[in-house]
């Protein structure tokens, strides 16, 4: 199933998101950014794409700051693996 919200003026399609259930999970797509999330319930489902959405766009989720790092116990100035690449990571 898939469903579009236009925008009134020139009924251009604004954001189409895809919901299709495959007996156990609904899985939702945002078809413009290609994200994809999933729930027990429809509800769930878009729910869950929202947030993930949000988090592909930067609208939500950010670098932790020196003080949240502190909280955690790790000293910011001797945090030296933050611009490095984790070592499985193939090139």
């Amino acid at each position: 199933m898939a469903s579009s919200t236009a925008d009134g003026e020139d009924d251009e399609p604004v954001q189409e998101i895809r919901l299709v259930n495959d007996g156990e999970w609904w899985v939702a797509t945002d078809v413009e950014t290609g994200v994809t999330s999933q729930g027990e319930s429809r509800e769930a489902a878009l729910e869950n794409l929202d947030e993930a959405v949000a988090l592909h766009e930067g609208e939500i989720g950010r670098p932790p700051t020196d003080e949240e790092l502190r909280e955690i116990g790790i000293e910011p100035e001797d945090n030296t693996t933050g611009s490095q690449e984790p070592p499985d990571v193939l090139k």
